[in-house]
Parts: C-alpha cells; sequence; structure tokens
C-alpha cells in the first residue's frame, strides 16, 4: 500500500487543464496538498474549486513557466502557504503543429521555452524547497513523441520533448545525494479536452492503433506520478514510466 500523502504539499504547473488537471485530481484525492500553476489565473482557480472537495486542499498560483521570476515568487508563495514543498509535477506544455516548411525560429523556441526551459526553470526554482523535504519529488511529464515515435508536423515538440529526459538524467545525478528523485512520465494517446472535439471517428480511429482499444485517462497518467512520488519509489530516479496502453510495442 502507498503512503499517505496528508500533509505534503504538490505543485503541478499546467495544472488546470488536461494532464495537469488529471495530476492534481490525483494527488488531492490521495489527501495531498495541491499547488496548482497556470498561467491563466481564472482556470487555475477554477480547478482548485473543482477539486476542493477532495481529501487534500487545492490552491491556485498563476505563474508562466517560461519567466524564472515568475516561479520563484510562485514557488515562495507556496512553501510559504502549505509549509514547504514535497513534489514538483513538471507538467505545463504545449503542442502546437508545423511542418518544417512552415516552421520559423519563433515557433520553434515558443514551444523549447515553454517545454524545456519551462521544466528547467520548474525545478530551479523549487529547489530550495524540495532540498528542506523528507523526501523530494521532481515529476516530469514528457511523451512517447520524440523519446520512442516520431509525428509529422511535430518536430519542434518532438525535439523538446527528447531534451526533457536528458534534463532528468543529468538532474537526476545532481540531486540524487540530497534525497531528490527525478523521474519522467511518457504518455501516449489520452483522451483530453482538446481531443474530445474532434468527433467519435477520429477518437475512436486513435483507439484503434492501441493494443488496448482505448484512449488513456489522465488520471493514468495522475496513477503514474503518484507512484514515483511515492516514498516507496525512493530508490528510482533517472528513470521512465511510458504510459500508453502498449501503444509502441507493435512493430509495424
Amino acid at each position: 500500500m502507498f503512503q499517505n500523502f496528508d500533509g505534503r504539499t504538490v505543485v503541478v504547473t499546467g495544472g488546470s487543464i488536461g494532464i495537469g488537471k488529471g495530476i492534481a485530481r490525483v494527488f488531492a484525492k490521495s489527501g495531498a496538498n495541491v499547488a496548482i500553476i497556470a498561467r491563466n489565473k481564472e482556470t487555475a482557480e477554477q480547478c482548485a474549486e473543482e477539486i476542493s472537495s477532495f481529501p487534500g486542499q487545492a490552491k491556485a498560483f498563476p505563474a508562466d513557466v517560461t519567466d524564472l521570476p515568475s516561479m520563484e515568487r510562485a514557488m515562495e508563495n507556496i512553501a510559504e502557504q502549505f509549509g514547504g514543498i514535497d513534489v514538483v509535477c513538471a507538467n505545463a506544455g504545449i503542442f502546437p503543429s508545423a511542418t518544417l516548411e512552415e516552421m520559423t525560429d519563433e515557433k520553434w523556441d515558443h514551444v523549447l521555452n515553454t517545454n524545456t526551459k519551462g521544466t528547467y526553470h520548474t525545478v530551479k526554482a523549487s529547489l530550495p524547497y524540495l532540498k528542506k523535504a523528507d523526501a523530494g519529488r521532481i515529476i516530469i511529464t514528457s511523451s512517447i513523441t520524440g523519446p520512442v515515435t516520431g509525428y509529422a508536423g511535430w518536430s519542434h515538440y518532438a525535439a523538446s520533448k527528447a531534451a526533457q529526459l536528458g534534463f532528468m538524467r543529468s538532474a537526476a545525478l545532481e540531486l540524487a545525494d540530497q534525497g531528490i528523485t527525478v523521474n519522467a512520465v511518457l504518455p501516449g494517446n489520452i483522451l483530453t479536452e482538446g481531443l474530445e472535439g474532434m468527433g467519435e471517428d477520429y477518437l475512436q480511429a486513435m483507439a484503434n492503433a492501441i493494443p488496448t482499444k482505448k484512449l488513456g485517462t489522465v488520471e493514468d497518467i495522475g496513477y503514474a506520478a503518484l507512484f514515483l512520488a511515492s516514498k516507496e519509489a525512493g530508490f528510482i530516479t533517472g528513470q521512465t514510466i511510458i504510459v500508453d496502453g502498449g501503444q509502441t510495442l507493435p512493430e509495424d
């Protein structure tokens, strides 16, 4: 049985929608104090209110992962309000599409700044507080796209997600002797708000490409993050968990 998360503080960036919201819900159900970081204050507050009925507390902290001072202020406020930070889920990310012919430096930089530099900013801003935790945990939301597979039109996204794993491994080595683990979850096709409007035929076609014949849920990613954040996972660092229903397994 996993540890009880009562009294532990969990930060989730990009926590107001999609996978981030699923992660926030899972930790709140497990009794954690959940700090939801998002650029949009209104959506972050709405998410916090939605999960307020769960055992754990939830509060919104508007901040931008691309801006280090913004993240430092948010982490300071979180630590003051909850008495510290134990777990950081670096989840914020964007995934606009652009072919190589359409790609511009601005489009490339926008994705890398959010997905990769945003992860670095999240970790750097949280380190002073994670070092004081009994068992500091960092969980990065990467993707199967980039580290394992490719997808046309997503070269900038794939590069950003592969870069997160290089960062993860080196950070894991730096922080290991301080009791902080750094791991990543790699989602496959997950049903989020962005996909729900694509139509039943489109969703079914996506599901058919997965051996389990169904799309993953945002909670599926949340439970993988919950495991990596647990004390029971304390001897795991610099590793990845693919959560894709077997999507990456077939040879053809």
